[in-house]
């Protein structure tokens, strides 16, 4: 993966943590709403962009896309510091990179973010979004939390 593909799924990444906490969705609603085109075509977007605020471009995929409010809200009752939706955004690039197959990333995006490893590091009333990322990387291939 080169240094732009990074810096593109990185954005993607935190763009799609910045609209579900914005609807209070799961990650993978967010991604189910985009489909495959939409994430393409976010990625490829990505560059220019990441120049515009993530509310702007938050509100017109919301819009685009018609995603719903949802009643997945991590954050108001949480009693530690949460993360920031980059900070995420960077952990799920960094899990794409470890477990796509080259040219094979965005699929790897849609079934991170669909899969249950997305509801557990959204949990901040845990600590798994602190986990080691080799550990969260193979806890989502083994289809569950490691011991």
């Amino acid at each position: 993966m080169t240094e732009k593909e990074r810096n593109d799924y990185f954005y993607v990444c935190s763009l799609i943590e910045y609209i579900a906490r914005q609807t209070k969705n799961r990650r993978r609603v967010i991604v189910e709403a985009l489909g495959k085109e939409g994430v393409e075509k976010q990625l490829y977007d990505a560059e220019v962009n990441h120049c515009l605020s993530f509310g702007q471009v938050g509100d017109e995929l919301i819009e685009r896309y018609r995603i719903p409010d949802g009643d997945f809200d991590t954050i108001t009752e949480c009693k530690y510091t949460v993360p920031s939706y980059m900070d995420i955004g960077k952990l799920y690039s960094i899990l794409i990179e470890d477990c796509a197959e080259p040219g094979k990333e965005a699929d790897e995006l849609i079934n991170i973010f669909s899969s249950f490893i997305s509801d557990k590091i959204s949990d901040f009333q845990t600590d798994v979004y602190y986990q080691n990322p080799s550990y969260l990387e193979w806890s989502y291939r083994e289809g569950h939390l490691l011991d």
